[in-house]
């Protein structure tokens, strides 16, 4: 019984669909249906039942998947320990080009203390990208904004943050203890390029198509500010210059700080990580 036979069948029996499995584990159907074969030979037992309705699992099957997913975890704990051990376990974390966070510098102030053979590895990236790379499969955890398109992906909330429009101090609406987007239906907005995931640039201009200049970089959406009186939106508390002011906005969601992963990524590493964000942000 081999482990990697195991985790095939883990994920046959948790799609309950051959193709779908074999499509999660990157193969052809044929061979992951020989795979199973020979495991259900090896164990003397039916693991599952095929049906023109679809596939169940038998009770050996129900007993064999309980019993594979803790060695499977249990293999990837011991993996991951005898790397941090040899100072080769890494973890790749795409974050937004957005300033400094205290959420994540208390995340990263944990992770530290919970993995110290752990080498972090940080891919910062601009506003075109909100996965940070986690789409294209360039990190391994994203610590972004909502929304996006969360396809193959599973999302932890972790804060919500108000937002309000980004203004030059001496801009006459600057003045205003609260704004509605209504009030900026006539200015230029800084905007992401086309091509940029649609829920990403939908939200951050307000939910309209909106002209002004195009942006890619915090820093860029700032000079748009300065130098051209262009308004934008931004979350409440940012560091921004003192010839900037942001406005609360009564009529937008907050922006969302989350953790993004792989869908079905069970990297211990990983769930690690999830679970110190969530206490970091929450404190």
């Amino acid at each position: 019984m081999e482990l990697r036979t195991l985790r095939y069948f883990v994920a046959v029996a948790e799609e309950l669909h051959f193709g779908r499995a074999a499509a999660r584990l990157h193969m052809s159907q044929p061979p992951l249906s020989r795979a199973i074969k020979r495991l259900e030979t090896d164990v003397g037992a039916a693991l599952l039942r095929r049906s023109a309705a679809g596939v169940t699992l038998t009770p050996a099957g129900a007993t064999l998947l309980d019993e594979a997913r803790a060695l499977l975890d249990q293999i990837d704990r011991i993996r991951v320990r005898v790397a941090a051990a040899a100072g080769t376990a890494t973890v790749t974390a795409g974050i937004l080009g957005d300033g400094t966070d205290p959420g994540a510098a208390r995340l990263a102030a944990a992770f530290r203390r919970l993995h110290p053979g752990v080498e972090v590895r940080i891919r910062e990236t601009d506003l075109t990208d909100p996965t940070c790379g986690l789409s294209a499969g360039l990190v391994d955890i994203a610590l972004t904004r909502a929304p996006f398109d969360a396809t193959g992906l599973t999302v932890h909330e972790l804060r919500a943050d108000p937002v309000g429009a980004v203004l030059r101090a001496d801009d006459p609406l600057a003045v205003r203890d609260h704004l509605r987007l209504a009030d900026l239906a006539d200015r230029r907005w800084f905007r992401l390029p086309d091509g940029t995931d649609p829920l990403w640039r939908s939200y951050w201009n307000g939910g309209e198509t909106r002209q002004g200049p195009v942006v890619r970089a915090v820093q860029e959406c700032v000079q748009a500010v300065l130098w051209n009186g262009t308004v934008g939106m931004a979350p409440l508390g940012h560091d921004l210059p003192e010839e900037l002011t942001v406005v609360p906005l009564t009529d937008m969601a907050p922006s969302r700080v989350v953790v993004a992963v792989k869908e079905g990524d069970k990297n211990p590493l990983i769930q690690s990580f999830v679970q110190i964000a969530t206490a970091a942000y929450r404190d």
